[in-house]
């Protein structure tokens, strides 16, 4: 049987965690130099999904999606942030 794409990632990367079907509750998109920074708020978790894209994408909030992402640490303001790097983001 053929692995799916997730599975391959999962099997080369065992630091990511893949979720599907969760809800967006919130989606910004933010200009950073050359690429739009996105962040997506996803229901009953506290912490941000962050992912960059060249182009404006439409509006996820509302929204079912699959990710595929692991966890980071961002340097926000003099504090480290606890978020999740996304590296694969579709609709459910």
């Amino acid at each position: 049987m053929a692995k799916s794409p997730v599975d391959k990632l999962l099997t080369n990367h065992p630091d990511l965690t893949h979720s599907n079907d969760v809800k967006v509750v919130s989606h910004v998109q933010r200009e950073k130099d050359e690429w739009y920074i996105n962040t997506l708020m996803i229901d009953n978790i506290s912490v941000p999904f962050t992912y960059k894209r060249k182009k404006l994408y439409r509006s996820l909030k509302g929204a079912r999606v699959n990710l595929t992402y692991y966890p980071a640490t961002q340097q926000l303001a003099g504090l480290d942030m606890e978020i999740m790097k996304v590296v694969r983001v579709r609709t459910a």
